[in-house]
């Protein structure tokens, strides 16, 4: 196993944000959930005692003598900022002064680089390439991205956790986020950074990278496995198997929701539950793709003179 050069890998300095964007994430994750932990002990203290929910300041943490009892933009807030300022500036300043920028020599069409790899922040895409036609996964993915963000404000019905950190009065919301962001956004920029070699083929860490090595893998169409060959019929299979999947998932989901927040349900109309809905699924319709991809190495579901799924 050859840690050698995965330390070389780690310490290069375009993967140096991705090194520090673990345990970043877990410390902030943390203090997150601390946070929340402390207000749902709050809430469901003052909901216990009317009167203390009468005279309490509503804050995890008790009032002092001689706190102020409101909190000004001046001087808390700029003060603080102020402060990240000027250790973000230290900061990039000692990055900047300690490694070289990643620059490399002009491109060269008789020597292409192996692996070629995009921008660390664009890693999750290409590697969305392995598993979706091309079209589905470098234009009909982003744009589903940056659309479903854009509707968050109009289908988030729930009037609770605005201003302050909370996870039972927000669960829905808070696991959504962490299996989108984390699940299908960061562990695909640590595999594209980390486990992606030459090829682009999968490397464990500590396997070197062998640009000679041949992987001998038969990538099938599910309609090939059950010994469809008509184009037509293709398509109409890999529909009826989509369709089904939406379908099947759809009332999952749906008992599911019912069952855990049904207040956030009857607050919703039948387009902000449709759109929601319809965005949770295909949001794990996702990892489902990869998983057969990577463990029965199925291509394609669904088959068409325009597009594959």
């Amino acid at each position: 196993m050859d840690w050698k050069q995965l330390w070389e890998i780690i310490s290069a300095p375009d993967n140096v944000p991705i090194v520090a964007l673990i345990p970043l994430l877990a410390f902030y994750l943390y203090l997150a959930w601390r946070q929340a932990n402390a207000n749902d002990q709050l809430i469901a203290q003052l909901e216990g005692d009317a009167a203390l929910a009468k005279t309490h300041h509503r804050k995890a943490w008790p009032f002092q003598p001689g706190w102020q009892k409101e909190v000004h933009v001046w001087p808390f807030l700029l003060r603080m900022e102020f402060l990240a300022a000027i250790i973000v500036t230290i900061i990039l300043m000692v990055w900047s002064i300690t490694l070289n920028a990643p620059l490399e020599e002009p491109a060269n069409p008789n020597l292409t680089m192996n692996p070629a790899k995009a921008p660390w922040y664009f890693l999750g895409l290409q590697e969305m390439l392995v598993y979706f036609d091309p079209w589905i996964a470098g234009v009909v993915m982003p744009t589903l991205i940056i659309f479903g963000l854009m509707i968050i404000p109009y289908i988030d019905t729930n009037p609770l956790g605005g201003g302050y950190y909370t996870w039972k009065q927000r669960k829905f919301a808070i696991s959504t986020f962490l299996f989108g962001f984390i699940i299908l956004w960061v562990s695909m920029i640590i595999i594209g950074t980390f486990i992606r070699g030459p090829g682009w083929q999968w490397f464990w860490p500590g396997q070197t990278w062998d640009h000679n090595r041949l992987i001998y893998e038969v990538n099938r169409d599910l309609p090939d496995i059950f010994g469809i060959t008509s184009n037509l019929a293709k398509g109409i299979f890999g529909a009826v198997v989509v369709g089904g999947y939406y379908a099947v998932a759809g009332l999952t989901v749906h008992s599911l929701f019912w069952r855990h927040n049904p207040k956030n349900y009857r607050r919703m109309s039948l387009l902000q539950y449709s759109l929601m809905m319809f965005f949770l699924i295909t949001m794990i319709a996702l990892p489902i793709k990869i998983a057969i991809r990577l463990l029965f190495h199925i291509k394609y579901v669904c088959i068409t003179p325009w597009f594959n799924i």
